[in-house]
């Protein structure tokens, strides 16, 4: 039985992940977020009430699991105060009692916000589509050791230096792109502000989340965004700025790999991605759009609508192989009701040659044709069922194909979008 179970998306994000994480965490002790900043948005609906966290993890609206943020997440300490305040008038308890974050954890400064859209701005055609919420940028510093630790939001001394080390040079970098320089007591003062009310949660979270490991306890690991949109195995350079997949998960939080672990990967029942870069099973005629207005596929951060298509199996296989799924999480089944068939890519020609697993490298590739075949449908609506037995058969038979294909085990199904409506095939942490 694991112990330790991470919730990794296996496709461009947006498969769902919160739901699940929420829907598991209730047999967590803690819940840990891995990476990313507010460019995520995971949202939970629980009892018709619709919860968009981007940098909480999914885990607090579960009173008996304790949440980190751990170091490896890159903090708007801004709109992380301004999300607690929201979950807290909402009456989601947001203390320490019930939140830690990692002390190590980077900032988001103003100027990491203006550089962001700037570039956007002058990439033109070549646009990434990033949020515009300054992760890059903050991910940038982290690396290049130039960054602001929250630690530093709580001492002066230290904060005032590292500004006046960088200041200069993003403000040279802000004028070059046409952007307007920034002030430094404007930056000082307020992230002391910001530190203040912030101290009472920071601590060295890797210590926290050691401990619930050794103890035994049921820990889940979270993470945002997609495994096509990893900085080193995605669709590069169409990708965030970060390690998503599930193996960086015990590394950036600071722990060694647990001995008892599983992962459980997350995927929509078709595709769906945001921002450019190539999308091999995107359809842009009428049935994308149908599945854009009937399955909401709009950002949660951003508002932006979603490209959609049919669901990518030799994708699926080559998430597989990066995270290590034992499981899979299938989403939003109910989207597909209504439908006489379903499209499905189960593999690619590229090349004059036909392959099963995909690889990021190929997915611009100009001879690359996805192989379609059509699978049966099915017109009854699925939303609010809990049990196999209470689907239409071709949706048992859609299911249980996708889990024979991929050879992994399909143990949720999600057919709404309610925490309630939710088969638990089995249990991940059994």
């Amino acid at each position: 039985m694991p112990n330790s179970l991470t919730i990794v998306g296996i496709q461009w994000g947006d498969e769902g992940k919160g739901k699940v994480t929420d829907l598991l965490a209730r047999d967590a002790s803690l819940v840990v977020r891995y990476q990313g900043g507010a460019n995520a948005g995971h949202t939970v609906v629980v009892e018709g009430r619709k919860v968009v966290l981007h940098q909480v993890p999914s885990g607090i609206l579960n009173p008996s699991a304790f949440c980190v943020i751990g170091p490896a997440v890159v903090v708007d300490p801004e709109t992380l105060l301004a999300e607690m305040d929201e979950l807290g008038h909402a009456g989601v308890a947001v203390n320490p009692d019930h939140l830690a974050i990692s002390r190590q954890a980077t900032v988001v400064l103003p100027y990491h916000k203006r550089l962001d859209t700037l570039r956007e701005a002058a990439r033109g055609a070549g646009r990434i589509g990033t949020t515009g919420r300054g992760i890059g940028p903050a991910y940038e510093d982290l690396f290049g050791r130039t960054g602001v630790r929250l630690a530093e939001l709580c001492d002066e001394d230290r904060l005032a230096a590292r500004i006046d080390a960088q200041l200069p040079e993003r403000n040279a970098v802000l004028k070059f792109l046409g952007g307007e320089a920034l002030d430094r007591d404007s930056l000082i003062q307020p992230a002391l502000l910001l530190g203040e009310r912030l101290r009472p949660f920071l601590c060295d979270t890797g210590n926290v989340v050691a401990k619930h490991l050794s103890a035994g306890h049921n820990v889940l690991f979270e993470s945002a965004q997609g495994t096509l949109l990893d900085v080193l195995h995605g669709t590069w350079p169409f990708v965030t700025s970060s390690l998503t997949v599930a193996p960086a998960a015990f590394a950036l939080s600071g722990v060694g790999i647990p001995l008892r672990g599983g992962v459980l990967g997350v995927t929509k029942a078709y595709t769906t991605r945001v921002g450019s870069g190539p999308f091999p099973t995107e359809d842009t005629g009428e049935y994308g759009e149908w599945l854009r207005q009937k399955g909401g596929e709009f950002g949660s951060t951003t508002g932006r609508p979603r490209r959609c298509g049919h669901l990518d199996l030799p994708a699926l296989r080559y998430a597989h192989r990066v995270n290590g799924t034992s499981a899979l999480a299938l989403m939003k089944m109910d989207v597909l009701s209504g439908l006489s068939s379903v499209k499905v890519c189960t593999a690619w020609r590229v090349g004059g040659r036909t392959i099963d697993v995909a690889t990021p490298d190929m997915f611009a590739d100009p001879t690359l044709v996805p192989v379609i075949e059509e699978w049966p449908g099915w017109a009854a609506p699925l939303d609010g069922a809990t049990s196999m037995e209470s689907l239409p058969r071709e949706a048992q038979e859609y299911v249980q194909r996708i889990e024979s294909t991929l050879g992994i085990p399909i143990e949720l199904v999600s057919t709404g979008s309610g925490r309630e409506s939710t088969i638990l095939r089995r249990n991940p942490w059994a």
